[in-house]
Formats: structure tokens, sequence, C-alpha cells
């Protein structure tokens, strides 16, 4: 029986991709050990996004490949990730307790900017992270209704706050403060200061991604964000609208002047299925976010469709992910948070931890 060699499983596993990194497994260094004892191979794969719902997949992929070599008799794949700090912008350095940070951004109102980055908290949750969600709309809060949550959060010592607990994600809100009736009459540098303190005086517990949820626009919380919060990157949503590809376009470009990478675009209301008949039409146009990510050079991160369980079930505080998580809705919620992270685990990491602290101590 011809013995199997190091080399020939590498070649193997260097032919398959990874779809959302989009490199091969050995190229994104997700191989980190291989045994192999006479016709018994074992491989090892750690990924740097969560993968709950992709990890059958690709050990099957690598039990398939692997089997085609000769003298292979068994092939045992184990799948894991390990989630790491990425780079933010040069001037800042990452929060503590708190790995990566992800804006959620859209130009405009109206294009379910809050809903997809709720899924989006939970989808990342399901796939085995650890998340938590800012809101950093100060004057309409949306996240306590969307997420079910009522009451005020706790504070262990008069200063700092706990999170609030929803479905498996911490979050935090200048709703749980306030009364859902009470208009917030404040000048951008007192709105500017409170999402400061949400974020900083809130105590989150080791974070993989916090998600937050930005409002509209390219305003005084966006660049508070951009030059005052350490982020790892943004996700963009938009509907295939025209006026809404002109704002998305508009937050795309601020991203791009204050070094904070954009992961990918999400089109929501990308096409209505009829209820009674089934029938598919684009309502707001089509082709959209393909061609506003060709023209940026990013990718988009998925498509969803006009349905009114998404809006029914985010404002019934039971978010589809959570509502319904076989349905294909949720199962597209799902795709868009691997891929985000995915991107984010392909770019540079964040090592500032690894390196010693040199202290100089007087005799």
């Amino acid at each position: 029986m011809a013995e199997v060699a190091r080399e020939q499983v590498e070649t193997l596993l260097k032919e398959i991709r990874d779809p959302y990194v989009g490199k091969d497994l050995v190229a994104s260094k997700a191989v980190k050990d291989i045994q192999i004892d006479g016709g018994k191979v074992g491989v090892k794969i750690v990924l740097g996004y969560p993968a709950k719902g992709f990890r059958e997949e690709l050990a099957r992929q690598v039990r398939e490949k692997l089997a085609t070599l000769e003298g292979v008799e068994s092939v045992d794949v184990d799948v894991s990730w390990k989630i790491e700090p990425h780079a933010v912008q040069k001037s800042l350095k990452p929060l503590e307790n708190i790995k990566n940070v992800i804006a959620v951004a859209s130009g405009k109102g109206g294009v379910g900017k809050s809903t997809t980055a709720v899924n989006l908290a939970l989808a990342l949750s399901a796939e085995g992270a650890l998340v938590g969600i800012l809101d950093a709309d100060i004057y309409g809060p949306s996240q306590p209704r969307m997420l079910g949550v009522t009451g005020q959060p706790t504070s262990p010592d008069g200063r700092s706050l706990n999170p609030m607990e929803a479905w498996g994600l911490q979050a935090m809100s200048i709703g749980f403060l306030i009364d859902e009736e009470t208009p917030m009459i404040w000048r951008g540098p007192m709105v500017t200061q409170a999402l400061e303190q949400l974020l900083n005086d809130t105590n989150w517990r080791n974070l993989d991604y916090l998600v937050v949820d930005l409002p509209p626009g390219t305003g005084d919380v966006q660049l508070t964000l951009a030059q005052k919060i350490p982020v790892s990157g943004a996700v963009i949503v938009t509907t295939p609208q025209d006026i809404a590809l002109i704002d998305a376009r508009k937050g795309l470009k601020m991203f791009e002047k204050v070094e904070v990478p954009v992961l990918g675009i999400v089109e929501n209301m990308s096409i209505h299925i009829c209820s009674k008949c089934g029938h598919e039409e684009p309502i707001f146009g089509e082709g959209g976010a393909d061609k506003l990510a060709e023209e940026s050079g990013v990718d988009v991160l998925g498509k969803l469709p006009l349905d009114k369980r998404i809006r029914e079930e985010a404002d019934g505080g039971q978010p589809t992910v959570v509502a319904e998580p076989d349905s294909r809705i949720a199962e597209i919620y799902r795709e868009i948070a691997r891929k985000t992270a995915g991107k984010l685990a392909g770019r540079t990491k964040d090592l500032s931890a690894k390196f010693p602290k040199i202290v100089i101590q007087a005799d």
C-alpha cells in the first residue's frame, strides 16, 4: 500500500476554497495540523470566523477530497474557529473586552438598517460568536423594541452600566434609559458624548463582535464613530432604489476617507414575492447593489426579500433569526453573517496584545 505523504494532503487541501474568506484552506492559514498514521489521516482546521452553519459542510468536503488519495483508509476532520481582534483606524486601539466593532450604516433612512443590524448580530451569535449590539441612534432608538427588552440597565458602581440581555446578545441603547415617548432634543455635541458614554461605560463581557446600529446619514454620530471609536469594518445597507443607492454611495465613501474598511453591501427589499400567488417582482428596481459593489470594489454580502414577516417579527421583539431559525430568510441572514465575519477574518489582525509591554523602572 502506498504511503500517504503530507505534501499530497496539503496539495488537495489547496483545492478546497473557503467561500467566506475567498482563499483556499492552506492560503488562509486555516489548516493548523495534519496527522498521518498509516492509512489514517487527521486534519485540524481552525477558521477565523464563527461557522456553525458551515462546519459540517466543510468537514464533508475535506473528507471527500482526501478519500481520493491512494492509501487513505479513513479521514478525521476537526473544524473549529478562533476569532481574533482585527486592525482598526491607525490613531486608535481596540477596546478592552471587545475584539471587533462592526458598524452597520446606511446613507438614508427607511432601508431596513436597524432590522438588518439586529438580525446580523443574532446570526453571528447563532454561528457561535459572543455578540453585543449598540444602538447608536440617539434620536430614534429602535433596538429595545426590536429585541423585546423593557426595563433599565443596572449599575454596579453608579458609574458604569451592565448591558441588557436578549436572545443571547448583550445590548445597550439610549432607549433603555428614557421613556419610549420622550423625544431627545439634543444638539450634536451632546449626542456624540452620549454615544461615547454608551460604548465606553457599558460593561461589555468578552465580545467577539459588537454590532453598532448607526443612525442614517453621514453626520456627527458617524464622524465620532470614525474618529474616536475603533472600528474593524463596516456594512452598508441599501435597497435597489436609485435614491437609496446615491446615499449608500456617500456612506461608503465616508468610511473610505476615515480608513474603515467596508466589508460589503446588504441589499434589503431586493425582491417582493407575492404571498398569494408567489409572483416575484423587483418593486424597487434591480441590480443596484451589484452595480455599487462593482464600482466600489466590495462584495454584495446578501440580498433580502421584501417580506412582511421580517417587519412583523422585528416589531414584535422577536427578529426573524430567532423567531424562525430554520426559515430561508434566517439562512440568508446567517450567510450574510458568515460572509461579514469571513471578510473580516481575511483582513490584518491586531497584534498589539501579543507584544510585551516595556516598563522602565527607577532603581
